[in-house]
């Protein structure tokens, strides 16, 4: 199998951009990662829940992954959002990530028939994939978007499988996390997969972080790692607060629509999002805009 990958450090998830016309833009999603190669992230999540994976097809997100591919320095990891319904469609489609150059994949719960998700049956899942894919899988448990969660004796089950080396945790339950890192082990590596909960998710044991808000404050982000990392936690839990309202606008409280807006606000490629989502509407976008600059985002004569 593939050998194991190191997940340390920050991971920005990539909002995919789109033109006026409503398709892919492929010379946007460049520039944006060409910004963010300025910074000391560990790497890229390519076509998960930021990027509007459920809204791209399988031909778009083949050229999203190559151009990606193309813009992210050989040092950085691209880590590509894989996960379908089906197991068998799953593979397939990891399968064509790791074709267009991609390092691992992020695959998230199958959750339609979400009743029939037991333990077994997503332990089961991860497994199959796993064995047959040439690039290490992550788990992706997001019970925000999905309502499907796992324990963490199944991720610790589903991790005793050499090519399955991680996972992203989005639900920010602290003690669940720690549980996990102690039944998990040593080798498998918990990602936090929201910077509302980056330093105690740290503190409990997490190697990194899939921040959303590495998009638009990559630099506070790798400060508060930074600090964590050099023990200085009384720094890291000023930043870990001072990161809260900020993050909040790009994620829970605007949504992707509020990452994209906070993007072209602070002069990078955001644009629009996929129907159904909206945009955000201008009461909206001034809230947000007073968030960036309360933040120190952006300055507040713009």
């Amino acid at each position: 199998m593939h050998p194991s990958i190191s997940l340390k450090g920050i991971f920005a998830p990539l909002p995919t951009p789109f033109d006026g016309r409503g398709d892919v833009a492929l010379e946007a999603l460049a520039q944006n990662v060409a910004h963010l190669n300025r910074y000391a992230l560990a790497g890229y999540v390519v076509l998960g829940s930021n990027g509007e994976a459920g809204y791209v097809s399988w031909e778009e997100k083949a050229a999203v992954w190559r151009a990606a591919r193309q813009a992210i320095p050989a040092g950085k990891l691209m880590i590509a959002g894989t996960g379908c319904e089906s197991t068998r469609q799953t593979i397939a489609l990891t399968r064509v990530a790791a074709e267009q150059g991609a390092d691992a994949a992020l695959v998230v719960t199958p959750h339609y028939y979400g009743g029939m998700m037991t333990s077994d049956a997503l332990v089961a899942h991860y497994v199959q994939v796993a064995e047959a894919v040439p690039i290490p899988v992550i788990l992706y448990v997001v019970p925000g978007f999905t309502h499907v969660d796992m324990s963490p004796v199944a991720i610790a089950r589903a991790g005793e499988h050499p090519n399955v080396v991680g996972i992203k945790d989005t639900a920010g339950n602290v003690a669940k996390m720690a549980d996990t890192v102690r039944l998990a082990g040593p080798e498998f590596q918990v990602l936090a997969g929201s910077a509302g909960f980056f330093f105690p998710g740290l503190a409990v044991g997490a190697v990194g972080g899939i921040l959303a808000l590495a998009n638009v404050a990559p630099q506070m982000c790798l400060e508060m790692y930074e600090a964590f990392e050099a023990g200085r936690w009384t720094e890291a839990a000023e930043l870990q607060r001072r990161a809260l309202p900020l993050n909040a606008a790009v994620t829970t409280r605007f949504g992707i629509a509020g990452l994209k807006a906070a993007l072209d606000m602070l002069g990078q490629r955001g644009g629009l999002v996929r129907s159904p989502l909206r945009d955000l509407d201008e009461a909206g976008r001034q809230e947000l805009r007073t968030v960036l600059v309360e933040g120190g985002l952006l300055a507040s004569d713009e």
